[in-house]
């Protein structure tokens, strides 16, 4: 055999051994790095920044259901509203008169509102034949908590079971007395909070919450009387 086909032999040979081992190279290299992106996917710094974003939306936790609307307003509100008692605040503020009323006398504050618009009746002291304001005052601590008080304002400014309180001690539910016909406790109403109280006026007039600071019941005030409520209120009603 000549010199030159055992050349050509030999490098068939050679490049036989070289596509081997480059294949078998490859095969290797796909077995070690078996991560390797498909086709068409981006690679580098920008393109991992998308792969991860892409991860991190996936297992984002779904939205939290929308917060529930804001209650409206409850009942107790509306009617103070209604009745124009509520002190003006922002949108979804809150009252100091609101939460007043909301304390121990909530109830007595109430029923009293119920009789807003009565007629003012000298002797009267009923929803019927109208109320003067110690009728008034007696026929709503009555029918609310059980508390029988004297017929008449000084009476009851000089009953023994009520307590003498301050001005700047006043709570919903207190008797509150002015000097309304040159006689010391001829007047009286019930502290309803915020400066405010309800009563009977006046002959041709009718119950209604004034503002105790305006100057005629400023310097008409005389003095308050607070009775024990809650004992009362635990008290049966006799009739």
């Amino acid at each position: 055999m000549s010199t030159a086909l055992l050349n050509r032999i030999a490098a068939a040979g050679l490049l036989a051994v070289a596509c081997g081992a480059h294949a078998q190279g490859v095969a290797q290299a796909a077995v070690v790095n078996p991560s390797t992106p498909p086709p068409g996917t981006m690679t580098g710094a920008y393109g991992q920044s998308l792969q991860q974003q892409t991860a991190a939306d996936r297992t984002v936790a779904p939205p939290a259901a929308a917060a529930k609307p804001a209650a409206t307003q409850d009942a107790v509100n509306r009617f103070l509203s209604e009745r124009g008692l509520l002190v003006s605040v922002e949108q979804g503020g809150s009252s100091r008169l609101l939460a007043s009323v909301r304390d121990t006398a909530s109830d007595l504050v109430l029923s009293a509102m119920n009789f807003l618009g009565v007629r003012y009746t000298r002797g009267g002291n009923s929803i019927e034949n109208g109320f003067d304001c110690s009728g008034f005052t007696r026929h709503i601590f009555e029918m609310s908590v059980g508390l029988v008080l004297p017929r008449r304002a000084d009476e009851q400014a000089k009953d023994r079971s009520l307590l003498s309180i301050k001005r700047d001690e006043l709570k919903p539910g207190d008797l509150v007395f002015f000097n309304t016909m040159r006689r010391t406790f001829s007047h009286v109403g019930i502290y309803v909070g915020e400066g405010k109280f309800i009563h009977a006026p006046r002959t041709g007039s009718a119950v209604r919450v004034e503002d105790m600071r305006d100057s005629y019941w400023a310097k008409r005030f005389t003095g308050a009387r607070r009775a024990d409520l809650k004992a009362a209120a635990e008290v049966p009603v006799t009739r």
